[in-house]
């Protein structure tokens, strides 16, 4: 299964108000694996940055003056996306300002129906504790010591490793693929799983002699507690 996990950063908290997406970094997964694809773009927003919004992300008017502008992209942008669910950390910010953008340019709303949201999750798995993307990389001993200011393509990396843990960790599932399955070539009535081998179950039964041995260490017991509990079943049924 394919899905995009993917990070934005804007002029401010309401696209609504005007704010405008300044940044986008997106990394593709396949079956909640990494495969290297990522797509990353500034973008000049057309409008001025607000201060507490460039304390965050770092990004100045000046940077972005001479970046594209988002409808210079949305082609690009699009075909990343194909039709593949989106992951974002508090989602509904990212949508809003997403949808936002594609609106200006009369492009039709992502439906929320493709949104998966790691706070949302984060917030059921692990209610009462912390969810910001950092106290998640710190839960999961993710390293994020390079996260010095907030970048679109970095959280969306990070991010990606906060999903896969969130959602089962590295080995999602517990079958195993036919190709990894093979006879050894040594011992035939032994498998090969990849690596490792599978050994036939081992009989764990007494032997005739070990009965008798046993039965003669219990013939030696005084009072031994199953009797003991038979006559008081007994005196209790009387």
């Amino acid at each position: 299964m394919r899905e995009v996990v993917f990070d934005t950063e804007t002029t401010g908290l309401s696209a609504a108000s005007g704010d405008r997406l300044v940044e986008i970094g997106c990394v593709e997964l396949v079956n909640r694996v990494e495969t290297g694809r990522t797509f990353h773009s500034y973008f000049n927003p057309e409008r001025s940055m607000n201060p507490d919004a460039q304390a965050i992300h770092g990004l100045s008017e000046a940077f972005l003056a001479d970046k594209p502008l988002f409808g210079d992209l949305i082609e690009d942008i699009l075909d990343f996306f194909e039709d593949s669910p989106l992951v974002a950390h508090n989602a509904s910010f990212d949508f809003s300002f997403l949808n936002h953008e594609l609106s200006r340019h009369n492009r039709p709303d992502i439906p929320n129906a493709r949104m998966i949201d790691t706070l949302a999750l984060s917030r059921s798995k692990f209610p009462g504790a912390k969810h910001s993307l950092d106290a998640l990389c710190t839960r999961f001993g993710i390293d994020r010591s390079h996260r010095i200011k907030h970048g679109a393509l970095l959280d969306a990396q990070l991010l990606s490793l906060v999903y896969v843990e969130l959602t089962g960790g590295r080995q999602i599932g517990l079958g195993l693929a036919d190709a990894m399955v093979d006879v050894c070539p040594v011992e035939p009535e032994r498998t090969i799983i990849g690596s490792r081998t599978a050994r036939p179950a081992r009989v764990h039964a007494a032997t005739p002699e070990e009965l008798e041995r046993h039965k003669a260490f219990v013939s030696k017991l005084n009072d031994p507690l199953w009797e003991m509990g038979s006559d008081e079943e007994g005196l209790a049924a009387a």
